[in-house]
């Protein structure tokens, strides 16, 4: 009871064509992440690097932390902000979260 050995046969040209079949899901899912991840955050990032650029004295912002008050100073990267009056915080310019339109303390 002797078992012949199975030899490989060769295929014709088919390692071209199985290289682009396993590569393109690959690609097509980059390109899906591209469009429905990467774009619209590099985008959100490019609006919020925009506010804070345009931040002035006496605008009225949100911090991260959902505190509400009018910008007293801004320092390099440290903005004072007046939550009441006589009372101020410091935070840094990446927690201000949202510029509000003037006029939005009045009415809270």
């Amino acid at each position: 009871m002797s078992i012949s050995p199975a030899y490989a046969q060769a295929s014709g040209s088919a390692g071209q064509g199985d290289l682009l079949t396993t590569m393109l899901p690959m690609i097509a899912i980059f390109v899906v992440f591209y469009f429905l991840l990467i774009r619209p955050q590099q985008k959100k990032a490019k609006e919020h690097r925009a506010m804070l650029e345009a931040l002035e004295k006496g605008a009225e912002v949100v911090t991260a932390g959902g505190i509400v008050g009018r910008v007293v100073r801004l320092v390099d990267s440290y903005v004072t902000v007046e939550i009441a009056s006589g009372v101020e915080i410091t935070v840094q310019k990446q927690a201000v979260s949202q510029l509000l339109p003037k006029g939005t303390m009045k009415s809270l």
